[in-house]
């Protein structure tokens, strides 16, 4: 399994930030400006593709922190 900064990285490319962006764990997700309905259809995309888990958006509609996502890989 990856560890929570591999994670983020990973996270990082799914979201598709335009500007370079400082994220941990501890992250809000509600204070990126990138994350909407298309960031988390990437972040469901990398889930099925990386860790060959299924997730849905209510499942990410639970999650507040970055650290929270990164709780669903199991």
């Amino acid at each position: 399994m990856d560890t929570l900064e591999q994670f983020v990285e990973k996270f990082k490319n799914a979201v598709d930030f335009q500007d370079d962006v400082h994220l941990t764990g501890d992250t809000n997700l509600k204070t990126l400006a990138e994350w909407d309905s298309l960031a988390a259809l990437g972040v469901i995309i990398m889930f099925d593709m990386e860790y060959d888990k299924a997730i849905t958006g209510k499942d990410l509609v639970g999650c507040q922190l970055v650290s929270d996502v990164y709780k669903l890989i199991g």
